[in-house]
């Protein structure tokens, strides 16, 4: 149980934190000044420290380094006491386990930075098996160019130590690169140890006067300025939940960075678990490690396994656009005005993949920014093209119109179809919007019925709801009910017909509302409780023997799904209250956490006595 360490935001493994020192400390963060070390029980007996509010003790401990045999870990493994004031405790991924602390050392950190897949395996390994709610604090292996890596793998609390070493070894650190002191002409930083000095490469001119040598020590300074500023950076990044785009850009700086997060793209558990569902910032996609973050993952994922078409008009690819949502550009303007609902229309996009109409608006069709220059990579071909491929196999279609350009949009589908048992029609000419493919489109889909707004908007809901809540939930979530819609796309009202409405509305009662900005459903009392009744694993929070207003924290959790995840619409069950809400925490964090908020909630009723 953690007493003095708190998340407060996520953004994948990342979090935003505070060390709730008597000077609380925003984390990840550095701890040279806040830390007080009660010595290692290798060179003696130590009794157990005083501690103090105002600082973090690191107990008496017994240190291993990486490669120690298990078995002289165990013989050696020494018994935590359990103390009241802020602590941590020295541990290695091996011997990691609830000691009741607020932060715990992994000791075997120098042996693993810097080797790519022992640091994804040290840290995986250490931060299942610990609390939570508890900081992961590596020591002695910080700088300003891998700090953010650190961070992005789950790391709260770093120190100086290896900054400042190299500092007096005579390199002077950036974020992008370190370079020997001696050969600076001039100092590329504006820190407090950096301002107002200069090199001096003339040993005949004494320089500007009150310019002073720049000597190790200062550059000492300046190192651990350049990582303090680096933490500055990322906190602000996972604060807007772009800490990857960042990690994108940064570890090209450095082959092993690289390397670590190519290595964490490949654990697709460990952070889809933490990687929130939902999200109102856009995702920037420059090069092609972008096909590997989890929200495109779990886009592709979601759209091949559990969105089911209820169309029986053609198939009819497109391009994306720059504008997002898609319809709301004049390229999809045009295209719409020629298909006029009688074709069931599919963007195609790297690296989203492809993105049905219904779905334009989920996260993150509508969140995310590439980079344009009409040339397709091979390996965005490929994964585009496999997604395609799946989505035809799992959908049936009368036959699929290609309005698309040759920019390796053509060469994709052509790729598909000579996989899948379905007719390629293929209509433009030159470029999608001119007048000849425009007419072509039109007068390729003649004789096509059209689909009602009605029809368009219940499948909205429908594959909303798939996409949502797993396969089959659009028509399971809905099968007993008198499904209407009111309101006007995108905020779209899901209610029941055949209920009456507790303000009288009759139109019925109110099951759900379609959120705009993250394209996802929000349910109502009524609409969670349809859910629960409803063939649809109900994902349901356990609560205690409370009513929540706002929010309900951690320690009111009896118990939640595994397969919540930060921001997933969510049931609050519990012996005196009923609710829904937006997940805050993923759901084993919910069960194992003392501390935070595991749920926002939306709307709750109290339960009869």
């Amino acid at each position: 149980m953690t007493d003095y360490f708190e998340v407060h935001g996520r953004d994948g493994a990342a979090r935003l934190g505070e060390l709730r020192l008597s000077d609380p400390l925003r984390t990840p963060a550095l701890v040279d000044d806040s830390v007080d070390d009660a010595g290692s029980l290798w060179t003696d007996d130590r009794g157990i420290p005083k501690g103090y509010r105002e600082i973090l003790t690191v107990l008496p401990h017994r240190a291993f380094p990486a490669g120690t045999d298990e078995r002289v870990q165990d013989t050696f493994a020494v018994d935590y006491p359990d103390v009241d004031y802020p602590n941590a405790v020295v541990v290695t991924p091996e011997t990691a386990a609830d000691h009741g602390a607020d932060a715990y050392i992994l000791s075997t950190a120098t042996g693993f930075v810097g080797h790519a897949s022992a640091f994804r395996e040290e840290i995986i390994a250490a931060r299942e098996a610990l609390p939570a709610d508890t900081a992961l604090y590596l020591s002695g292996v910080a700088t300003p160019r891998n700090a953010a890596t650190l961070v992005y793998a789950g790391v709260d609390l770093l120190d100086a130590k290896r900054a400042r070493i190299r500092g007096l070894e005579g390199f002077y650190l950036t974020a992008e690169d370190e370079f020997f002191l001696e050969d600076l002409d001039e100092l590329p930083c504006s820190c407090p140890a950096c301002r107002g000095k200069r090199i001096d490469m003339d040993p005949d001119d004494d320089g500007p006067t009150g310019a002073a040598a720049f000597d190790r020590e200062d550059c000492a300074d300046h190192n651990e300025y350049a990582l303090k500023s680096e933490l500055a950076t990322v906190r602000r990044r996972i604060q807007d939940g772009r800490l990857r785009d960042y990690i994108e850009g940064q570890a090209r700086h450095d082959q092993w960075l690289t390397a670590a997060f190519r290595e964490f793209d490949q654990q697709y558990t460990y952070l889809e678990e933490r990687t929130p569902v939902v999200r109102d910032t856009e995702l920037a996609a420059t090069n092609e490690d972008s096909l590997h973050r989890i929200e495109i993952q779990r886009f592709a994922d979601r759209v091949t396994s559990r969105y089911r078409n209820r169309f029986s008009n053609p198939l009819v690819l497109v391009p994306c656009s720059a504008t997002k949502p898609y319809s709301e550009s004049q390229s999809h303007a045009q295209f719409h005005d020629a298909i006029q609902y009688r074709g069931h229309l599919v963007s195609m996009t790297s690296p989203i993949g492809i993105v049905p109409m219904e779905l334009e608006l989920t996260y993150p069709a509508q969140h995310y920014d590439t980079v344009v220059t009409g040339r397709w990579s091979e390996d965005e071909k490929a994964f585009v093209a496999d997604i395609l491929r799946q989505y035809l196999e799992r959908n049936e279609y009368p036959r699929v119109i290609a309005h698309v350009p040759d920019e390796g949009y053509r060469d994709i589908c052509e790729r598909v179809a000579a996989d899948v048992d379905v007719p390629f029609e293929y209509t433009v000419e030159d470029h999608p919007t001119t007048t000849d493919s425009i007419a072509n489109l039109m007068s390729t889909l003649d004789g096509e019925l059209k689909y009602g707004k009605r029809e368009r908007q219940h499948n909205t809901v429908k594959a909303i709801a798939d996409y949502q809540f797993g396969t089959g939930a659009g028509d399971d979530l809905f099968a007993d009910v008198d499904l209407q819609t009111t309101s006007r796309y995108p905020k779209l009202q899901v209610r029941d017909g055949d209920r009456d409405a507790a303000d009288g509305n009759n139109d019925g009662e109110q099951l759900a509302t379609m959120v705009p900005q993250y394209g996802v459903l929000s349910l109502t009392l009524a609409g969670a409780r349809v859910w629960g009744e409803s063939a649809v694993p109900t994902k349901r929070v356990e609560i205690d023997e409370f009513v929540p207003h706002g929010s309900v924290l951690a320690p009111g959790v009896v118990n939640a799904d595994e397969d919540i995840r930060v921001g997933d619409e969510v049931v609050v069950d519990g012996p005196r209250a009923f609710g829904v809400g937006r997940a805050r925490m993923f759901g084993s964090e919910m069960v194992d956490s003392t501390r935070g908020e595991a749920v926002q909630v939306r709307h709750v009723e109290e339960r009869d006595a």
